[in-house]
């Protein structure tokens, strides 16, 4: 179960509610019309996951007895995976080890490729275009790597997802190893719940079913007019940007800070935009775990400039008794006041005493409570964040699913090495 509040208020008069309106009407139409793939996801996964665990059963045990599931992806390709499997891996005590080949640091490429073993892994290429320059200079580097035979032998153990007849799923067909699409209306930031993370975390022994139940809940509850909160928090945003160009991800636990990395590229590259007037508009998110990081940004948030919104997230209850021994030590007695007190408890008065400051200075500030981390309220907030972008989007006027700032850059790394590539870059 999650609960979610708001400690922030303003009026909300007819033109207002117009504006909801037309919103929450522009969701449904990319819904209904297939402007977006992502609301089906919940839906069509569902047979899509019934395909990866019958393909697991029956092909000879390889799947079965791997350790590692290797992701070799980046971006929209691997964030969101690699956060569910976060928050997800230490509930399990049988899970495969998942590994994500993202960046092209070749410090860290060289490490993560000295402590794999082929004969125990499989490996997963993620890429939506099939063509995506540091996925496909990591995966060659790890065919050569381990002498990977696609012809005969190591066959079973690539298995690629990308869009339908791109370049990489050519080449799958010309090696004849197993391949699964994501459908084309479908972008990388809101691909989590398609092949791109079905897969792997399938693969890797995640119960992947209750994600998808999760996210069809609150999917079904938000077209229901049962989540007005998606609405109020959107238009706030929106309407204030630039008031509050920046919102801030406050999140207590570590196993949130990969969800926050994945929350970053959804709203950036979702909301930096130019609007239909030709104005540049967009929310600038930055996300933070605590308490960590209230010895770092908290200082700026409560005496910095004000120009943040922030949003908590909290999990009442972390499933775990580590608790903080009753006793004293010389010169810290100070410190006694929360002996014997669970560190569930302090992290999470912790989180309740910053927000509380906040709000105290005027702060605009909302937070989400999950009561535990499990599969469905991961799906529930997977859910929330997409639906909270694409609402955003549509009132900002602009369109939420390109990302045609990311494409210039590409064509100038193109001519950088390639001199007779012939693209203008103007």
């Amino acid at each position: 179960m999650i609960e979610f509040e708001k400690y922030f208020s303003f009026d909300l008069d007819d033109e207002a509610n117009k504006k909801i309106m037309n919103a929450f009407g522009s969701l449904v139409y990319e819904k209904e019309r297939g402007v977006s793939g992502y609301y089906n996801l919940p839906y069509d996964s569902v047979n899509l996951l019934s395909e990866v665990e019958n393909f697991i059963v029956n092909e000879d045990g390889i799947y079965q007895s791997a350790v590692n599931i290797v992701v070799i992806g980046i971006g929209g390709s691997s964030l969101g995976t690699k956060a569910l499997d976060s928050m997800l891996k230490h509930k399990y005590k049988n899970i495969k080890n998942m590994l994500f080949l993202e960046n092209p640091d070749p410090v860290t490429l060289s490490n993560n490729l000295s402590a794999i073993k082929k004969e125990n892994s499989i490996f997963v290429v993620v890429s939506k275009s099939g063509g995506t320059i540091e996925t496909m200079s990591i995966f060659k580097t790890v065919l050569s790597y381990f002498d990977i035979d696609l012809e005969n032998s190591d066959k079973k153990r690539v298995i690629i997802i990308s869009d339908e007849g791109s370049p990489l799923c050519r080449f799958a067909d010309n090696y004849s190893l197993k391949a699964y699409t994501i459908p084309g209306n479908v972008g990388g930031r809101f691909s989590v719940l398609s092949a791109v993370g079905i897969v792997p975390l399938a693969l890797a022994g995640y119960n992947v079913k209750d994600i998808l139940d999760g996210a069809r809940v609150f999917l079904e509850s938000f077209f229901n007019s049962q989540e007005e909160h998606v609405a109020i928090k959107a238009f706030f945003q929106v309407q204030n940007y630039k008031k509050y160009p920046i919102n801030v991800l406050f999140s207590y636990g570590d196993a949130l800070e990969d969800f926050t990395k994945w929350f970053i590229q959804l709203w950036a590259e979702s909301l930096g935009k130019m609007d239909t007037k030709g104005n540049n508009v967009g929310l600038t998110p930055v996300a933070h775990v605590g308490s960590v990081d209230q010895h770092s940004f908290l200082q700026l948030i409560m005496q910095g400039p004000r120009d943040k919104t922030v949003t908590f997230i909290k999990v009442s209850n972390f499933e775990n008794d580590l608790s903080i021994p009753d006793m004293s030590l010389i010169d810290l007695e100070k410190t006694d006041y929360v002996n014997a007190h669970s560190f569930n408890e302090l992290i999470n008065a912790e989180c309740d005493a910053t927000k509380e400051s906040m709000v105290a200075m005027n702060i605009p500030v909302d937070m989400i409570i999950l009561d535990k981390i499990d599969e469905k309220n991961i799906g529930e907030l997977i859910m929330y964040f997409e639906l909270l972008t694409s609402y955003a989007g549509a009132l900002f006027g602009i369109n939420t699913y390109d990302q045609p700032g990311v494409e210039f850059g590409k064509k100038i790394l193109v001519k950088k090495f390639d001199k007779k590539e012939e693209k203008d870059i103007k």
